[in-house]
């Protein structure tokens, strides 16, 4: 084990190896798994940071599993977009931790002798590490396969968080996200066999050396992009992503659209990356009024909701939108081009994350979460309400956040490349944004204080959690350089 360690390249496995021990230790651990699943949550942490930072220093890394070279082994890459989502899982998963230990143990104390809590914790840990490790996978996958393998286990790790609370509702959502999800896993999978058929391999930078247009291969990237598209929640895909985030856990509604989507999105990207320069702007312009239509369909229905769970929850199908809707500036963007997209996921991640552990820690103090009821939230919770206010501020865009950043970016390239109806579709839903995202703001940051609130009690570090994932948005806004400098770690 130390000889591995000794090794430069190891350092790929470890942001995989360390959540997955995590998830089995925290299982075996019948009793208080909060310990080592907290534990495991820190030291994929470091992992994931260690990782980003050997890459800053040396270049990319590539790492054969057991010394099988493709297309007879399976291949770890981490390049500067791969080792920045895993950055992106380590810093947004920690604090995701940090908030499941505070939120169970105030769930636990609050309700004496109701055992459904502890159960709920007791087998939190294990999928959530599961995931997390899976999901710093599927971001350092070199081949096809094994992205799909990763992909399955963050599915089916997401339904069973999803269903963890127990409510008719919750299992009614999680049933469905995972016939959804193997709809979209068997159209992604058919797809990988058919470019497996045409070419022989299931190294992607193999595939994207030599693609070229044909009719296998277009059959084969349709079926792939319509799973990818399922997963990730684009419209009109979106029906299941609302009641699965709105109905599971907080920490869970966190991990569901702060991570989780990022990672259908991610593969979807790269996938099509290489096929831009070949189709030009049709297939560009078909998925980005995909985006454009979650843009706008998401943000009516979020202005619409009376619940802050579900004003969040639309609001994540609406930001799907921005993930999509620069893909025809992909081929005149160059380089920024290619980084608006993962800087925005990177800001989304942080401020969404936030407005959900947010939202979490209001209903647990409210005892609920009606928007017009929401009152006095200022005075209950402090570093909550600003918390929330603060990923709002990133999600519209407003300087100087690191959603600002992303969006100046799209508009740039949309200005320079002449894209009048997207620079007005991103004007257009920023205003939306803003609209919703003050609407909930007015009442949660109102000096009025509502009698009749439930003092819960809150542990301190979820309101910190909360907190802090929102600083980060904002600290993206003055350290826009540094992503962007790990974005050109190719190799």
């Amino acid at each position: 084990m130390i000889s591995l360690l000794l090794q430069a390249d190891c350092w790929l496995i470890l942001p995989i190896i360390l959540p997955l021990s995590g998830a089995l230790v925290s299982f075996l651990r019948k009793s208080r798994p909060r310990w080592p699943g907290l534990i495991f949550s820190l030291l994929a942490s470091l992992a994931g940071g260690s990782l980003a930072w050997k890459v800053m220093l040396h270049g990319a890394g590539r790492y054969d599993l057991g010394g099988w070279q493709p297309p007879l082994g399976i291949s770890l890459r981490a390049d500067g977009p791969a080792v920045l989502m895993v950055l992106m899982t380590a810093v947004t998963g920690l604090a995701i931790s940090i908030y499941a230990g505070g939120y169970f143990r105030s769930r636990i104390a609050g309700r004496e002798g109701d055992r459904r809590h502890v159960i709920q914790e007791r087998f939190f840990w294990p999928l959530w590490l599961l995931l997390w490790g899976a999901l710093n996978g599927l971001f350092l996958s070199g081949d096809i396969f094994n992205m799909y393998i990763t992909l399955e286990l963050v599915a089916l790790s997401s339904v069973g968080l999803t269903a963890l609370s127990g409510k008719p509702a919750s299992q009614v959502a999680a049933m469905r996200y995972l016939l959804v999800s193997l709809l979209g896993s068997l159209s992604f999978l058919l797809g990988v066999g058919f470019l497996y058929k045409v070419y022989g391999t299931l190294e992607l930078a193999a595939i994207q050396a030599v693609i070229s247009l044909s009719p296998p291969v277009g059959v084969a990237m349709t079926m792939i992009s319509v799973g990818l598209m399922l997963k990730t929640a684009l419209f009109p895909f979106h029906f299941w992503l609302p009641p699965a985030h709105a109905n599971a856990l907080a920490p869970v509604s966190a991990i569901l659209s702060a991570l989780v989507i990022k990672g259908g999105w991610y593969l979807f990207f790269r996938f099509w990356q290489g096929l831009i320069p070949l189709i030009g702007d049709s297939g560009g312009l078909v998925v980005a009024a995909l985006g454009g239509g979650a843009i706008i369909w998401g943000a009516f229905q979020a202005f619409s909701q009376q619940r802050l769970k579900m004003l969040v929850a639309y609001s994540t199908v609406a930001q799907i939108g921005y993930l999509f809707v620069v893909f025809p500036l992909l081929a005149g963007g160059g380089g920024q081009g290619a980084a608006a997209p993962y800087y925005f996921a990177i800001s989304h991640s942080c401020a969404k994350g936030a407005m959900f552990l947010a939202a979490g820690t209001i209903f647990l103090q409210m005892g609920h979460d009606r928007i017009r009821d929401l009152d006095g939230v200022r005075q209950l919770l402090p570093k909550t309400a600003f918390a929330f206010a603060l990923g709002g501020l990133s999600l519209i865009g407003l300087p100087p956040t690191g959603g600002f950043i992303a969006k100046y970016m799209y508009l740039s390239l949309a200005v320079g490349q002449g894209r009048w109806p997207l620079l007005l579709l991103l004007v257009m839903g920023s205003g939306l944004t803003a609209a919703y995202i003050f609407r909930a703001v007015a009442h949660i940051l109102s000096p009025k204080m509502v009698s009749g609130s439930r003092q819960a009690i809150v542990a301190p570090g979820m309101e910190w959690s909360a907190l802090a994932l929102a600083l980060v948005a904002i600290i993206l806004g003055f350290i826009a350089s540094l992503p962007l400098a790990v974005l050109q770690v190719t190799g």
